[in-house]
């Protein structure tokens, strides 16, 4: 793959980081729906974040499979319509695989506003399979979440990121 001009070259990615964050993010989630102020509308969700993040990152790793299992996981987990988040994750990842590729050209400012979409549509989902269930309507805050998320993405970026950067090496005569 060619690179953009100034993008460091990265290590190969821990496995067990990628399954470990991810692990992560749902307990984060989970512990957030335990405050208390519940499940909040505007309350970005971590799981899809660090989902949509190695989806674009690791495709061959993180895929379908994986969100639909978190997104069943989080079904149990908050006693919802079974099969809400499963069906949110997994279009939400299916997006993200196909703009995989072009989303990596672009800084990561220009990524944040890129996978706004995404997340718009994640929470979308999630409240037409709500309101489908006869539930009620969360109020306007539901459309604060997909741009806290969206805001979110630089330091997720750099966070999960981390373990991959490369130290700079001062050897003027090494290719790579």
């Amino acid at each position: 793959m060619i690179m953009r001009p100034g993008q460091q070259l990265l290590l190969p990615v821990n496995p067990l980081f990628i399954w470990g964050s991810m692990l992560f993010a749902l307990a984060l989630s989970m512990l957030l729906n335990m405050a208390l102020w519940g499940r909040a509308a505007w309350m970005p969700d971590f799981l899809a974040l660090t989902l949509v993040f190695w989806t674009v990152h690791q495709p061959r790793r993180v895929g379908i499979g994986a969100a639909f299992l978190f997104g069943i996981l989080v079904d149990v987990h908050q006693g919802s319509m079974l099969g809400q988040h499963a069906l949110s994750y997994t279009v939400l990842s299916f997006l993200a695989i196909s703009i995989h590729r072009r989303l990596l050209w672009f800084g990561v400012p220009s990524q944040a506003l890129q996978v706004l979409p995404l997340f718009v549509a994640a929470h979308a989902i999630e409240l037409v399979v709500r309101l489908l269930a006869a539930g009620k309507f969360p109020g306007l805050w539901i459309l604060l979440a997909p741009a806290i998320e969206s805001m979110l993405w630089p330091v997720i970026s750099v966070l999960l990121l981390v373990p991959q950067r490369r130290a700079p090496n001062p050897d003027a005569h090494r290719p790579l």
